[in-house]
């Protein structure tokens, strides 16, 4: 049965929502417009609340398009699109959420909520700028909410977004079996991409796109204030939030860096990819911009420069926006989203914000104040404003470069084929540009903040900076001479890293001496420089330590370099590597009922890929989860590989890399790291045996055995111990009349001995016999039961023989990542205790009714 009406409601939610925002965008600008800005009369006050009406009633139709799409995803509705697309049946709940942003359109939705959210705050925060300052945040709604709109005007076939309750039968009406069946549901859907399901992207996607959701507000209220004449006013109540969007959105990015570093095996946790460029372009500049509005509201300077800043955030955003879902970047980045095509449509929409903000900006551009005073070197004015243009030029140079391919697109609309091509090597491109920055960002951090907080000319400057200096040089020393610190530019970033910190040391020591509320800058240049040190070691000076000592090519079909930096892992053979002794003991697969990894040997699979009987008692920390015969559901698409690891102290702990082979994607192989103070181990798999249903078996052998004979398998002896009558198999009900016999193999193995059970099984009933084989993957041998003479006591055994289990594993030492972390938490840290100063203050000069 196909469930239209859930569909409905939310098709019929996303049409309330988008005419719900268009009406309160005109209502607010009616209640804006040709006013006194302090004085609101009651004809205003009438458009204002019915301005506030309709953005209820849009919230309304948000609420109801997430209700229902989440509905459809949970309950499996796959005759809709999107969850056949997105979700299967197997998905546990919490990646059933992570299905539900996968994809274009329920990203577009994810955006909405969390734009309805701060509205429905906002309107209830500052009465006086809500009318100007809705009306541009409503207008953005509005173009949000028809991104997901899917419907066609019927007289020019122009498709008005992209819906997420289209049907299947609609998006793919051409699929034969349409033709043949048109209620045709199917029975799961195709599965949440692989890389996406870690617990990561149920929290880093809502937390990146509140980031996204949150720079419209420092814009609305800048694009208010130029409407409206409020040219310094709107700084006071936009900055608390600048602040909070900086915190989030660097949050969300250092979220999806650690989800990289997690789930991805390039070793690392930035990869400049466009997708992630796209995103730290505009958190640079939305830094770069919170830093002048500071300086503004100190010094009354740079005014012109944070309205600049601050339009050109959001309109990076809506780049970013269009680059990542205009399918301009084809195959360019592994986040891109295909086109549904929208480009067009978001080209309007980064377009209209664009000219519309750069209008308006030009229209009062003389009515701006400016600063006709040149600041002096002396001046924290001029230190922050080089600190700003330092994070400007960092930005355009990612910007210049991730913007290729729209270069391209460009030409190409002029009938210019042109040949650019983004850099062969991306890490080395942005590095060696980027590394610059970072070592002028931790020099401008350290003497910026003296400038601020100490009056310092040209005398005191070097009494002022000599004790941190020298503290720092010493230090540095140190740090080079014991870390063996070689490249000239790498000494160079690690010595005005650890300036910045001794010298944000000093200042915070002096801060939290009399007000700790104003220590979240030298918190926050703290953690930055921090961060600097640990990506200086952790990505400059990681090391492989899987080497193959073996001399043996393990493939010629791979790189040279994965031939070298691997090593190769029999199960059960123990393998040096570096100063760890490594056993690889098997495949594991995880269930939602368990907490430990389930033994592959260990289970019978059922028809249904998700479901597994026990075939023995499965234990986890002494306590019995599964008796023998028992039905586990799994989470199928996943294989750990366990490993046990062995220090030259004895000291042991296990990792358990995963892997998954995608029919469309290869081997996507996700790393276990083993964490110490110092470093990381960072371990993944590099290729692994086919799956079972494609290995080759070597021609069956048939030999005649009674109990206690010997046969030769794989160079290993085996012994058939003993045959006996089976009562209780695992996943099969046998009659009274029906016979099993279970016979008893001993392989004496090089390292330990083997006990199997083939199985023989006479269903009298149903005149069938059955034979379950048994297989030993430490020996890559194959045991099946195949007959029974009863009247000699003789049996016969037919045994094949194929490749070992293995795997070819790369492990990486991290080393001081940890340093990097903790300067993320630095970071993050700051800009809280920075938020909750400025919108104290805010509060304060509300509650006086000077907030503006």
């Amino acid at each position: 049965m196909t469930h239209t009406t859930i569909g409905d409601i939310g098709h019929a939610s996303i049409v309330i929502s988008f005419i719900a925002a268009i009406i309160a965008a005109f209502s607010y600008w009616k209640a804006s417009s040709a006013i006194h800005f302090l004085e609101e009369t009651s004809a205003q006050k009438s458009w204002r609340i019915f301005a506030r009406f309709f953005f209820y009633i849009h919230s309304i139709g948000i609420v109801g398009v997430v209700s229902s799409l989440f509905l459809i995803i949970k309950n499996h509705y796959y005759e809709y699109h999107y969850a056949w697309d997105h979700s299967s049946n197997s998905l546990p709940i919490y990646y059933m959420i992570s299905s539900f942003w996968e994809g274009q359109e329920g990203s577009f939705l994810l955006w909405l909520f969390w734009h309805m959210i701060l509205g429905l705050i906002l309107i209830h925060q500052n009465k006086i700028w809500e009318s100007p300052m809705m009306a541009v945040f409503c207008a953005v709604q509005a173009f949000l909410a028809y991104m997901i709109l899917g419907s066609v005007l019927p007289v020019i076939d122009l498709k008005l977004g992209s819906s997420p309750f289209i049907l299947l039968k609609d998006f793919m009406g051409a699929l034969p079996v349409y033709k043949i069946n048109p209620d045709y549901i199917p029975e799961d859907g195709t599965g949440l991409n692989p890389l996406l399901q870690n617990y990561w992207m149920v929290i880093h996607p809502p937390t990146l796109f509140l980031g996204f959701a949150t720079t419209l507000i420092p814009f609305a209220y800048c694009i208010a204030g130029i409407w409206m004449g409020r040219y310094r006013e709107w700084i006071r109540p936009a900055l608390p939030w600048a602040l909070f969007s900086a915190m989030v959105l660097g949050t969300g990015i250092l979220m999806g860096g650690y989800w990289a570093y997690e789930t991805l095996n390039f070793g690392g946790y930035w990869n400049w990819d466009p997708v992630e460029n796209a995103v730290y372009v505009p958190w640079l500049v939305l830094v770069a911009s919170i830093h002048t509005m500071i300086t503004f509201k100190n010094s009354s300077t740079a005014l012109r420069s944070t309205i600049i800043l601050t339009i050109s955030t959001f309109v990076l955003i809506l780049y970013s926006t269009f680059l990542t879902r205009s399918g301009i970047l084809g195959n360019a980045s592994v986040h891109s989203f295909t086109d549904l095509g929208l480009s067009g449509q978001l080209l309007v929409y980064l377009l209209a914000f664009l000219f519309l903000s750069l209008a308006l900006l030009v229209y009062k551009w003389k009515e701006i104040p400016s600063t006709e005073k040149e600041a002096s070197i002396y001046s924290r004015e001029f230190w922050i404003f080089v600190g700003a243009t330092v994070l400007c030029l960092a930005g355009f140079q990612v910007l210049a470069t991730t913007s290729i391919p729209v270069y391209n697109a460009i030409l190409g609309l002029f009938g210019i084929k042109s040949n650019i091509a983004p850099p062969a090597d991306q890490m080395e491109h942005y590095s060696k540009f980027q590394i610059w920055a970072g070592i002028a960002i931790a020099i401008l951090s350290a003497i910026g903040q003296y400038f601020w907080w100490k009056k310092i000319d040209g005398k005191t400057l070097w009494d002022t900076l000599a004790l941190p200096v020298l503290i720092s040089m010493l230090s540095s020393m140190a740090i080079i001479y014991f870390t063996h610190l070689d490249h000239p530019i790498y000494i160079l970033l690690a010595t005005v890293s650890v300036f910045s910190v001794v010298a944000n040391g000093f200042i915070l020591y002096g801060i939290l001496k009399s007000n700790y509320k104003l220590s979240g800058g030298a918190i926050a240049h703290i953690g930055v420089a921090l961060m600097l040190i640990g990506i200086l070691y952790s990505s400059g000076y990681s090391k492989v330590i899987s080497q193959n000592n073996s001399g043996m090519t393990y493939s010629k079909e791979f790189s040279e370099e994965m031939n070298k930096e691997n090593i190769l892992l029999w199960r059960n053979d123990p393998e040096q590597m570096d100063d760890f002794t490594l056993l690889y003991k098997g495949q594991r697969l995880e269930s939602p009922d368990f907490n430990g990894y389930i033994n592959k040997d260990d289970i019978l699979p059922l028809n249904e890929k998700s479901k597994v009987i026990a075939k023995k008692a499965i234990n986890y920390k002494d306590k019995v989860y599964y008796k023998k015969g028992d039905t586990i559901t799994i989470i199928p698409e996943n294989t750990f590989y366990e490993v046990l690891y062995t220090k030259p102290n004895g000291d042991t702990f296990t990792l358990y890399p995963r892997a998954q082979v995608n029919p469309q994607m290869g081997l996507l192989a996700s790393p276990d790291i083993k964490r110490f103070w110092g470093r990381d181990l960072y371990s993944f798999v590099s290729s692994i045996p086919i799956p079972d249903k494609e290995r080759e078996w070597n021609p069956i052998e048939e030999h005649q055995l009674r109990i206690g004979d010997t046969v030769f398998l794989n160079d290993f002896v085996a012994v058939l111990r003993s045959v006996n009558r089976e009562t209780n198999i695992p996943g099969i009900l046998l009659g009274e009349s029906d016979v099993a016999v279970k016979a008893h193999f001993r392989i004496l193995g090089g390292n330990k001995n083997y006990d199997i059970y083939p199985l023989y099984i006479v269903l009298i009933k149903d005149q069938m016999v059955g034979q379950i084989p048994e297989i030993v993957e430490d020996l890559g041998v194959k045991i099946t039961f195949l007959n029974i003479n009863p009247t000699n006591g003789v049996f016969t055994f037919g045994v094949n023989t194929t490749q070992k289990d293995y795997i070819i594993l790369k492990a990486i030492e991290k080393p001081a990542i940890n340093i990097l972390w903790l300067g993320t938490l630095l970071l993050i840290i700051g800009l809280i205790i920075a938020i909750l100063r400025r919108y104290t203050e805010f509060i304060k000069m509300r509650v006086k009714g000077t907030e503006v």
